[in-house]
């Protein structure tokens, strides 16, 4: 006797039709995206660039949106993954319907409203807060080395510079005397009308690398030039200021800084604004990416972008770009020590933010302390001395135990990164400059924080079904 199965209906048609919604359960991330972008977000900016009726119509933008945020949701950058995925995955139809967009079209709806698209993380981060994921009470900062879209082989020094300008000029003269002298033969032999004179294009293609490497020279020159002149303004601001309140600077003045760059220093020929960076994989062409993450959902409450590979000077940015997004300051704000300065910890006061700032290492600290309080130890002779703020902060965390604020430094931003950079792949920027590089960051922090913000919905509609059955 054979086994009976269901009837499988690949080639039976439908006798009642179907919307693409029905694709994925209600309760999919994909829903909850698309409710989110048509129901609760502003997107005048970008409809609003929509207004001549001429040409074939254009996607929705509102839909557009829509697919990029669900992709970015779902770690999909590529715009070409992005198109293939709406031609196969049912999620992805469910937004789009099964009208799909070529790939160019996505990258140029993106390329054309990158600015307004990134606009939208501080949108996303109020709904969170209205929905109760963000309560400021504590905030972690941390930043994480992202690859840029170019290659540290495709960067030279500006050492390096010069001499290779100079070779590849000599070379290239050198071709020319060679070429002039044929054709003067070749005129000799079969006259001025022929073409046998025009330059071969390897000779073109190294007279323009020589005019890109004499270039990047130019503006490392105009860079450390523009440097040297903010720091000796910094320099007799603070002599100005020194002199008014009576004090003197003690010790050997230093070094005047040089207006001419380092031989080391390094312009990339693919992304000039990216730098050469340390992180955990050796020295990578890279930009430091910033967040700081609010201790109630892991929620991203700021983000930023910068191009220098120390974290220090993000500190106090990054705590106003909090109040600047949700309109109050955090309570405390906790931070690794790439962000340890008196600077940072006096502006921490002055914000009357209670800060946690690592100090150094956990068993450095431990020592650190001790010979400070040695040192501080009055005697006969000399008297105790005020504990400078980096001092004080070592104290202050060391006297907190287990139970300090200070731990959160790593447990709240280090699974974000993880996230980002684990679950949804996202380990290489894929555009160029600085500019772009900063919108394309928010786009990966306003999805994560969409993602957080579905998770939390989900889990109170369980709740109230909970207290509901109960």
């Amino acid at each position: 006797m054979s086994k009976t199965f269901r009837p499988w209906k690949i080639e039976e048609p439908l006798l009642l039709p179907v919307t693409v919604a029905d694709f994925v359960a209600e309760s999919h991330l994909a829903r909850f995206v698309l409710s989110v972008v048509r129901d609760e977000v502003d997107l005048g900016k970008i409809t609003g660039t929509y207004g001549s009726e001429l040409g074939q119509p254009p996607f929705n933008p509102i839909m557009m949106t829509a697919l990029l945020l669900y992709a970015y949701c779902s770690g999909i950058y590529s715009s070409r993954r992005i198109a293939k995925a709406c031609g196969e995955r049912v999620d992805f139809m469910s937004i789009v319907g099964l009208d799909v967009p070529d790939f160019r079209t996505i990258s140029d709806f993106r390329k054309r409203h990158l600015k307004a698209l990134s606009e939208l993380f501080k949108q996303v981060l109020l709904l969170c807060e209205k929905a109760g994921l963000v309560k400021l009470g504590h905030v972690a900062l941390d930043g994480t080395k992202i690859r840029a879209n170019a290659s540290k082989h495709k960067a030279m020094s500006y050492g390096r510079m010069a001499e290779r300008a100079t070779e590849l000029e000599a070379e290239v003269a050198g071709w020319l005397s060679a070429a002039e002298a044929a054709d003067t033969e070749e005129d000799k032999l079969y006259g001025r009308d022929k073409t046998g004179e025009e330059l071969p294009d390897w000779v073109a293609d190294k007279q323009r690398r020589a005019e890109k490497i004499r270039q990047a020279k130019a503006e490392l020159e105009a860079e450390a030039k523009a440097a040297a002149e903010a720091e000796l303004k910094e320099r007799a601001a603070a002599e100005a200021k020194r002199e008014a309140e009576g004090r003197r600077q003690g010790g050997r003045k230093a070094a005047l800084p040089s207006p001419t760059p380092d031989a080391k220093a390094q312009k990339n020929f693919t992304d000039p604004e990216s730098r050469i960076m340390k992180s955990k994989d050796g020295f990578v062409q890279a930009y430091n990416a910033q967040i700081a993450v609010d201790a109630e959902a892991q929620i991203i409450v700021a983000q930023d972008v910068t191009q220098s590979a120390s974290d220090c000077a993000q500190l106090l940015p990054m705590t106003d770009a909090v109040e600047a997004n949700l309109g109050r300051k955090p309570e405390q704000a906790s931070a690794d020590a790439g962000y340890c300065s008196e600077e940072n910890l006096a502006g921490l006061e002055a914000r009357s933010i209670d800060g946690y700032v690592a100090t150094g290492r956990a068993r450095d600290a431990v020592a650190g302390t001790a010979k400070d309080e040695a040192a501080r130890a009055p005697s006969s002779t000399q008297p105790a001395e005020t504990p400078t703020r980096v001092e004080a902060m070592r104290a202050k965390i060391k006297a907190g135990g287990h139970a300090t604020p200070y731990r959160l430094r790593k447990q709240l931003p280090e699974p974000v990164f993880g996230q980002i950079k684990q679950a949804r792949g996202f380990r290489q920027f894929l555009l160029r400059g600085f500019e772009k590089v900063s919108a394309e960051w928010a786009l990966v922090c306003t999805a994560h924080n969409l993602l957080k913000l579905a998770n939390g919905r989900i889990l109170s509609v369980a709740l109230r079904s909970a207290v509901a059955a109960g």
